[in-house]
């Protein structure tokens, strides 16, 4: 299944939310899936799942009925305001120390499981723990209770609905969870209670592992040896740059979210550094590499001067084709410079929805 995230729009509330699926999500549908049922990636924030009642869930199952859509995803990572304002560490707070992120998941997972036709796997992104490098002490525990909290309720909606819904802990530079490796040591440390272990799984977003320096197939490997399911793979690409022209990322530092940096030194050692300014503050032309936490526009393999890492994207898409559910994920466009819009949002969305699965079918036209 291919889609892509609605966090590319903005919207907080349920009524933001549909407006802007009636007013664009047709569009997509009739150039990318016009003969075919539709799947929706949603982004919803823990005020736009509380105004969804019985009402509203039911109006949208009618909406997508009328139009050849489903629901099969949602992001459950942000989830207070996420455009407009300054987001930053605050995108991951509540996180999973805290019972109020319980709370928001086990909603979306009662309206996804509504809204999930019967016999399509569904998932929920999440927060990877929390940001930093560690949980304090007795933190571990707090965490457990919490997604086994969670991770009860799927199991709870799996008996009475017959609903196969995961949880996807979502990796990424900065926090607890970054690599595949940090998500498999973790998986195994929570000691989940059999019944639960396929309930908790991986959302693998390709920029986060690209910008973590990570291979697309030791990264793929190590999940599968630990029996880690994949519930979800973004489609997403990440900024990169020789080191000794890292003065021309110094335009995309902006306000409103972080941008993890990595720099791969020469003889191979990563600094990592929390946002983009204070890599440039450490002055590190002498990196070989840079690559930044900024999702670009699939499609691109350069804008400009600027670098990307699509090959990296590329090899994973190889490696899962499409037995994942595969979801574009390019919520940065509103903090995109100008010069790197160069179509509508609409038509971008289409073009690397495109793009994609013109990579999917490559293996075939070979043969």
């Amino acid at each position: 299944m291919l889609t892509y995230c609605t966090n590319i729009h903005p919207g907080e509330s349920w009524p933001e939310v549909f407006r802007t699926l009636q007013r664009l999500v047709p569009t997509v549908k009739a150039a990318v899936s016009p003969d075919a049922a539709f799947p929706l990636g949603l982004r919803l924030s823990a005020r736009a799942i509380r105004e969804v009642g019985d009402t509203e869930s039911q109006m949208l199952l009618e909406w997508c009925a009328e139009h050849d859509c489903f629901v099969a995803t949602l992001n459950g990572f942000p989830y207070g305001p996420f455009h407009g304002e300054p987001v930053k560490e605050r995108v991951y707070l509540p996180d999973w120390r805290s019972v109020e992120r319980v709370d928001y998941t086990n909603r979306l997972a009662d309206r996804l499981a509504a809204w999930l036709p019967a016999g399509t796997p569904g998932s929920i992104s999440t927060v990877p723990v929390t940001f930093g490098p560690c949980v304090e002490d007795g933190g571990l525990a707090r965490v457990r209770a919490n997604l086994i909290a969670s991770l009860e309720h799927l199991d709870r909606l799996r008996q009475r609905t017959g609903k196969d819904l995961a949880l996807a802990l979502e990796p990424e530079p900065g926090c607890v969870l970054e690599t595949t490796g940090d998500l498999v040591r973790f998986v195994e440390a929570l000691r989940l209670p059999g019944e639960l272990s396929g309930t908790l799984g991986a959302c693998f977003d390709c920029c986060h592992h690209a910008v973590a320096f990570e291979s697309p197939a030791t990264a793929l490997g190590n999940l599968r040896e630990a029996g880690v399911r994949v519930a979800k793979v973004q489609v997403s690409s990440a900024l990169r740059v020789d080191g000794r022209d890292a003065e021309l990322l110094r335009p995309l530092c902006e306000p409103t979210y972080l941008h993890q940096t990595v720099i791969r030194r020469r003889r191979g050692r990563l600094d990592r550094f929390d946002d983009l300014p204070s890599a440039l503050a450490a002055g590190a032309e002498s990196g070989e590499e840079w690559r930044v936490h900024f999702h670009v526009p699939v499609f691109a393999a350069r804008f400009g001067a600027l670098g990307t890492t699509r090959d990296f994207l590329a090899q994973v898409l190889s490696l899962v084709g499409v037995a994942n559910l595969l979801e574009v994920e390019t919520y940065t466009w509103d903090v995109l410079p100008p010069e790197l819009k160069t179509e509508t949002v609409t038509d971008s969305i289409i073009r690397e929805l495109l793009w994609t699965r013109d990579q999917l079918d490559a293996p075939h036209r070979s043969h």
